[in-house]
């Protein structure tokens, strides 16, 4: 395994102020200069695709055609939707309008928060960077990147490569463990986007409150599956399995246990042998082998918390089992079974490991999912409208997703973080064509608002002198005619006072609104046939 080159901790001050100086200078500006930094860094992958599969090899274990679909190929894809998009998402947006204030040309303009932080973890050490920073660019920032120390090889690559694509004015690495990492967050900065574990996180939070350093959380938690007992189960076992085995099931939106009914428990683990036979047929036959190119854990430490989580289970293993500490392996495993208090459910496993809960039904299953933490991801495999949407608006979580799971992550346009303990941060979302500001979760990533995290909204007017013939009733002396007038101007007429509460309608699902869709399409196309004979009957009169 490749060595760590660490950054000296002394020179960590220095690093932000050059990249200081680098934002102070106005260079970025300019949105052809971030283009440009934005296409370098798309080339900086492309031209290195082998030297990043090596690197995924070396840290990881992991197959290179699980590296491509995982991070490789969809980094090169968020790099070039922001370069392609730049200018849009730049571009002064204005408020809704507003018969008081519209004279006073009100505009909101996308500026750059100055010098950020990225802390990223070793799951991803490519798409947790890449995406991220081209973010950070296309918004007009300079970064600093602080890979996992988890994954040295990854993390000497960017540092070696970085500068040699993308300006070092702007863009830096700072390679380390707990003392740089300590170093970076005595320092303040424009923004810090830290993913990892909630444990950490606190130390981070309670670090950037010092300096009143803005903070994006991006944590996980426990993401449950709930399996319709009616649902095509080859094809949920199929998907569930290889979102929990995709990385060694070292992923944060990660399936981490399945709320399945208890009559159906059996034909959904007989579906999961099925699909896993298929996925590793060298672990069925007369001579079975453990799975082959499957992703290690990356360390013993998290070697030896997984393998501790699987023996102290008092649930069934059904499916794999199998641990090597020697090469941090740890076969696909499936159990069912599985009680609220078992070791399975203490804690995100964050590893191959799948519990099964049998439960008696579905309102058992929301009632386990809320009593805990909000999750990441919540998945659903069902055909069903209505379990779904029982499923969704009973529930909170940084992700909706039905019949599939993981890819979420990467959809195009959608955007990616947690709720409350899954992860937080202040971001602003589109309303019409209004903007609303509000602490609002999941905009870490995910095309624009990964651009839009690491930018400010700077409000601005520019009042002509003629609006104090209509507001000059602010300047004191105050009078009771100019109160007239403030009240005269600016209140807000109200709709009549509601005589109680409205009455909670029945959820009708969506089958009532085409319903009442087509009763009005052919309501329309009855009168314009009515009105057509008419027309005819006139003509002939």
């Amino acid at each position: 395994m490749a060595s760590l080159v660490y950054t000296p901790v002394e020179d960590i001050e220095k690093i932000r102020a050059e990249l200081q100086a680098g934002f102070d200078s106005g260079k970025t500006k300019s949105i052809a200069f971030r283009k440009y930094q934005l296409l370098q860094l798309a080339y900086l992958i492309q031209d290195n695709t082998k030297a990043f599969e090596d690197a995924l090899a070396s840290d990881l274990g992991r197959h290179s055609l699980e590296s491509h679909f995982l991070e490789i190929t969809s980094s090169i894809a968020e790099v070039m939707d922001a370069y392609k998009n730049i200018e849009s998402w730049a571009k002064p947006e204005k408020p809704s309008l507003s018969v008081n204030w519209m004279f006073s040309r009100p505009v909101i303009t996308k500026e750059p928060k100055g010098v950020c932080l990225i802390i990223s973890p070793f799951n991803y050490p490519m798409w947790l960077v890449g995406p991220p920073l081209s973010g950070a660019i296309a918004a007009g920032n300079a970064v600093v990147i602080k890979p996992s120390e988890a994954c040295p090889a990854v993390a000497n690559l960017w540092a070696e490569l970085l500068p040699k694509y993308l300006d070092p004015s702007i863009v830096r690495v700072v390679n380390g463990a707990i003392p740089e990492t300590t170093k970076l967050l005595e320092l303040p900065w424009a923004h810090l986007l830290y993913t990892g574990n909630g444990r950490v996180a606190k130390i981070v939070a309670a670090a950037a409150a010092k300096t009143l350093t803005p903070i994006s959380l991006e944590l996980g938690g426990k993401s449950p599956v709930f399996v319709d007992s009616e649902c095509d189960m080859d094809l949920a076992a199929k998907r569930i399995l290889w979102g929990k085995i995709a990385n060694g099931g070292q992923t944060c939106v990660a399936p981490d246990y399945v709320l399945v009914s208890k009559a159906a428990q059996d034909k959904f683990v007989a579906a999961l042998k099925t699909a896993y036979a298929s996925f590793y047929p060298e672990t069925t036959g007369d001579s079975p082998t453990p799975p082959q190119n499957f992703t290690k854990m990356v360390h013993q430490g998290a070697f030896k918390r997984v393998q501790g989580l699987i023996q102290n289970t008092k649930g069934t293993i059904v499916v794999g089992g199998e641990t090597d500490e020697a090469t941090k392996f740890i076969s696909p495993t499936i159990v069912k079974d599985v009680k609220g208090d078992d070791s399975l459910m203490s804690e995100e496993i964050f590893g191959p490991v799948l519990p099964i809960v049998p439960v008696e039904n579905l309102d058992e299953a929301i009632a386990y999912v809320n009593s805990h933490d909000h999750p990441l991801a919540l998945y659903v495999f069902s055909g069903s409208e209505a379990y779904k949407k029982k499923v969704f608006e009973s529930t909170q979580s940084g992700s909706a997703v039905a019949n599939e799971t993981l890819i979420q992550a990467a959809t195009t346009g959608l955007p990616f973080g947690g709720i409350g303990p899954s992860g937080c941060r202040f971001s602003w979302y589109p309303a019409h064509r209004s903007l609303t500001i509000l602490p609002q979760p999941g905009t870490i990533r995910g095309r624009q608002f990964g651009f839009l995290m690491f930018t400010h909204l700077r409000a601005s007017i520019d009042s002509p002198g003629w609006i104090d013939k209509i507001l000059g009733f602010r300047y004191p002396p105050y009078t009771s005619n100019k109160l007239a007038k403030v009240q005269a101007r600016l209140s807000v007429k109200l709709p009549p006072r509601p005589s109680g509460p409205p009455a909670v309608a029945a959820a009708s699902g969506r089958k009532w609104w085409l319903f009442a869709f087509a009763v009005a399409i052919v309501g329309a196309l009855t009168r314009m046939k009515n009105l057509k004979s008419l027309a005819l009957n006139l003509i002939r009169a």
